[in-house]
Order: structure tokens, then sequence, then C-alpha cells
């Protein structure tokens, strides 16, 4: 008799990942972190279940950039109330809060629902080279561009 397959994610071993952001271009990190938190790395990928894994990043303060990024990329976010727009640019955000420049690009290549709010809270970045994780027992994840 020949079934197809059906992941449930009762079968998915989550395993934890440490990134080392320090000199990686931003776009280029946060496209494999995104695969990982989705599970597109696995073979038994499916686009409906949650069979990613857990990433930490470490060293954000340290990511890098190309181009004139560091000038021209804008961060926006509205308060609700007239007038209320907000504008940062992105070597202002590297100052004061490194670690949200990676989730705010990782964010947006998640699914925008429930399932991809899901993935996204498997995700831990931290600005310095220390993470409160060492419980887990993660494996440093190289990546190659």
């Amino acid at each position: 008799m020949r079934t197809t397959y059906i992941a449930k994610e009762s079968d998915v071993v989550k395993k934890w990942y440490v990134i080392d952001a320090a000199d990686m271009t931003l776009g280029r990190m946060s496209t494999e972190i995104a695969n990982i938190l989705r599970g597109k790395n696995k073979p038994q990928y499916a686009p409906n279940v949650d069979m990613g894994d857990y990433v930490i990043v470490v060293n954000a303060e340290k990511v890098a950039v190309t181009g004139k990024k560091l000038e021209q990329k804008v961060y926006h976010r509205h308060s609700g109330y007239m007038g209320g727009l907000k504008t940062t640019r992105l070597d202002k955000m590297l100052e004061t809060h490194p670690e949200r420049v990676i989730e705010h690009a990782v964010k947006g290549m998640l699914p925008k629902n429930a399932l991809g709010r899901k993935m996204f809270a498997k995700l831990h970045v931290y600005a310095g080279a220390e993470h409160p994780h060492a419980a887990q027992k993660p494996e440093k994840l190289e990546i190659k561009f």
C-alpha cells in the first residue's frame, strides 16, 4: 500500500544552533536563519507544520551591511496616534538595539500568520558573545556564502 507521509510536529526532533553574526552580511545570514526556523533544511519539511529548529544569534552588534545602508536604510514604527510615525536609521539602531536589526530582517522572511509567529519565537538574538542557553547544548553552525 502506498501512502503519503504527512509530517506531524510530534515527530520532529528540534535542535539548537548558535550562529556568530560577526562580519556576516545581514541579508544573507537572515535568509539562512529563516530557513532553519521554518525547517526547510530538513528532508521531511512541510509548509503547514513548525518543523524548524531553535537559533541563537550572538554578536549582533558586529553584523555587516553592504553599500550605503548604514546611512540610507530606515526603520519605521507608528504609535497609533496622529503624527506618531517614528523613523530610525540603521546606524542608530545598531548603536542602541542591535538585536532588533536581525529580528526585523528574519521576521520579514517568515510567514505572516500564527505559524510564523510561533517560528519567530524560536529565535534568540544577543548583542554580545554570551548567551544563557548553555543548558540546551547548542551546536555551532557555520554559514558559508
